[in-house]
C-alpha cells in the first residue's frame, strides 16, 4: 500500500488545483496554452536581450514585440481584404443566388457537395472574410480576454517561467530528474518545429499558389494567393478553406475546368501535400519520430482538442514517444549490466 508522506500534500493539492483551474477554465486555457508554448520557443531570445537590460523590461519588450507582429499581420490582412473587398462580395453573392435557385444541383457537376453543406460554409465564411468587422465587434469582449489571457501568459512565463521551473525541478525526486530534463528539451524541440514549420508552411502556400491562380485566370492571383496562406496560417482553418470557398464560386459559375484546377493543383497539391507530407516531414526529422506517427498526432490534436490541439496533439505523441524510448534504454541498461 502506498502511503503519502506529510510533506508530499502540498504537492499533491497543487497538481489538484491545476486540474481543477484546467477543468473550469477551459475555455480560455487554448490561449494559456499557446501563449506558455510560444513562451518556450522564444525564452532563448528573452535570455539574449536580459543580457542587456533588467529582466522585466525584456519581457516586456519581448511581449510587446509579439503583440506588434500580431497587430501589424492583422492590419495588413484588413486592408488586403478591404482593398479586394468587391472580389470577396462578389464571390459570396454569386454562390448565394446559385445556392437560392432552386434548378441548381452541385451533383450535376460531380461534385459531392449538397447546398446545405454549401450553404453552412458559406455562412462562416461570409461572416469571417466579408463582415468581419460585425464578426469583430460582436465577440469584441471576448477577443479583448482571450488577447488579455494569451499576452499575459507570455509575459509572466518570460518573466518568472525559469524560476518556476527550477522550484518544480527542486521537489521531484533525484531519480526522475533525469527523465524530466529529457522530456523537457524533447517539449523545446517539439514547440520550435511546430511554429517554425507553421511559419514556412504559410509562406509556402503563397508562392506555390500563384501559378494555380494564375492558370485559374479570375485575376488578382496575389489576393488569392495571400488569402490561401492567411487561412493556413491560422491551424483550425488551413488553406484548404480558401480552395474549397473559391473552388465553390467557380462551380456556382459553371467553370468545370476551374474546379478541376482548384481540385487537383489547389486542393491537392498547394493545400494537403504539405499537411500530410511536408508538415509531418520536418516536424518528426526535428524530433527523431516518423512523419505517420506526427501527422496522427497533428491531425488528431486539431479534430480533439481545436486550436489547443495544435500544439498538444504533436507535443503528446512526442513525449508519449519519448518516455517509451527512455523506458526501453532503461531495461536495455539493466540487462547488461545483469548480464555483464
Amino acid at each position: 500500500m502506498i502511503r503519502i508522506r506529510a510533506d508530499q500534500f502540498p504537492s499533491i493539492l497543487l497538481i489538484l488545483l491545476i486540474i481543477l483551474a484546467f477543468a473550469v477554465f477551459w475555455s480560455i486555457m487554448d490561449m494559456v496554452l499557446l501563449g506558455a508554448s510560444l513562451a518556450i520557443v522564444l525564452i532563448p531570445f528573452h535570455h539574449r536581450l536580459s543580457l542587456r537590460m533588467r529582466p522585466w523590461i525584456s519581457a516586456s519588450v519581448m511581449t510587446l514585440a509579439v503583440l506588434g507582429i500580431f497587430c501589424a499581420l492583422g492590419l495588413i490582412t484588413l486592408a488586403i481584404f478591404s482593398a479586394n473587398s468587391s472580389t470577396l462580395i462578389q464571390m459570396f453573392t454569386t454562390i448565394g443566388n446559385w445556392l437560392n435557385d432552386p434548378l441548381t444541383n452541385p451533383m450535376a457537376y460531380g461534385v459531392p457537395l449538397s447546398k446545405t453543406s454549401i450553404s453552412s460554409f458559406l455562412y462562416k465564411g461570409t461572416a469571417l472574410f466579408v463582415d468581419y468587422q460585425k464578426t469583430l465587434i460582436a465577440y469584441l469582449p471576448l477577443i479583448l480576454f482571450k488577447m488579455f489571457v494569451f499576452f499575459a501568459t507570455l509575459f509572466m512565463l518570460f518573466l518568472r517561467g525559469e524560476e518556476l521551473w527550477i522550484k518544480i525541478i527542486e521537489h521531484v525526486p533525484l531519480a526522475l530528474k533525469k527523465y524530466i530534463t529529457r522530456l523537457s528539451d524533447a517539449t523545446g524541440d517539439t514547440l520550435y518545429a511546430i511554429y517554425y514549420v507553421q511559419i514556412a508552411i504559410a509562406v509556402l502556400t503563397f508562392f506555390i499558389a500563384i501559378p494555380v491562380f494564375y492558370l485559374l485566370g479570375y485575376g488578382d492571383i496575389i489576393f488569392y494567393a495571400y488569402f490561401a496562406a492567411f487561412c493556413e496560417l491560422i491551424p483550425i482553418i488551413g488553406s484548404s478553406a480558401a480552395f474549397i470557398l473559391i473552388g465553390a464560386y467557380a462551380l456556382t459559375m459553371g467553370d468545370t475546368h476551374g474546379v478541376l484546377i482548384l481540385f487537383f493543383l489547389g486542393y491537392l497539391i498547394v493545400s494537403c501535400l504539405p499537411e500530410i507530407y511536408v508538415r509531418p516531414v520536418l516536424i518528426g526529422r526535428r524530433v527523431k519520430i516518423h512523419p505517420v506517427i506526427m501527422f496522427i498526432g497533428i491531425i488528431g490534436g486539431l479534430l480533439t482538442m481545436g486550436l489547443a490541439g495544435f500544439v498538444l496533439g504533436p507535443l503528446i505523441i512526442v513525449l508519449v514517444i519519448t518516455s517509451y524510448r527512455m523506458y526501453t534504454e532503461e531495461r536495455k541498461e539493466q540487462e547488461r549490466v545483469i548480464t555483464g
